[in-house]
């Protein structure tokens, strides 16, 4: 491995793909959304702007397909009616491997947080369940708790200031080319874990440390990399 995580004190994780396999079920929604809004937003369209704040998403697509920038009130109502759709959906599993890495990490005497640009409030509440003993709300960075979210420096910088650690001895889990972006930024070391239908090349090209492709690959990997 590039890198190990020995003497790291703190893993920021992503949420959306990297703990929950829910980025298909984000994918249907915000197309759904945007196609009743008469914008076109393809699935490959929304793998590439995870991690932005939802408002965020909506200014981005606009402007391109309509030539114009929102207003704050239009862009709540549209990420409102998204975000209704993505709760009547089927809850989406957790990430196969992800409890392991929590788990391994926690026994190593690391801390863990949760760094997402995320304001569903029905994932943010059941990350509190699912992760029950790991995760806390004051241990996670949302949408509401940034001005900036990703592709921005901002919500790891924050994370940082919750853990109380500098750049040099966190690292990130991240699955969308804007978060590894944002880890980079922040310059935090920063693991891809390429769960979703891009490429590998789309990830690289942000420079993360090295790429993985799934959380249960990472929780095989955690041992060499503690060690």
């Amino acid at each position: 491995m590039p890198f190990s995580l020995k003497g790291k004190s703190a893993v920021l994780f992503d949420m959306d793909g990297v703990l929950y396999d829910s980025m298909p079920n984000h994918s249907k929604a915000w197309t759904q959304a945007m196609a009743h809004f008469g914008m076109k937003m393809t699935p490959e369209d929304v793998y590439l702007h995870e991690g932005c704040t939802g408002r965020a998403t909506v200014a981005r697509i606009s402007l391109r397909e309509r030539g114009h920038e929102t207003t704050e009130t239009e862009e709540q109502d549209i990420y409102d009616y998204k975000a209704g759709l993505f709760r009547a959906m089927p809850a989406a599993p957790v990430m196969p491997g992800a409890m392991e890495v929590f788990r391994k990490v926690r026994q190593a005497g690391l801390q863990i947080l949760i760094v997402t640009g995320s304001g569903q409030k029905n994932l943010i509440e059941r990350v509190q369940r699912d992760f029950e003993g790991f995760i806390t709300r004051d241990r996670m960075v949302t949408s509401f708790d940034v001005k900036r979210g990703k592709p921005y420096p901002d919500p790891y910088l924050k994370g940082l200031s919750i853990a109380g650690v500098p750049a040099s001895k966190a690292v990130v889990v991240e699955n969308a080319p804007l978060g590894i972006r944002a880890g980079v930024a922040a310059g935090i070391e920063t693991i891809a874990v390429n769960t979703g239908p891009l490429s590998d090349d789309i990830l690289l090209a942000e420079k993360p440390s090295f790429l993985l492709h799934s959380m249960q690959e990472l929780a095989d990997s955690i041992d060499s990399l503690l060690s």
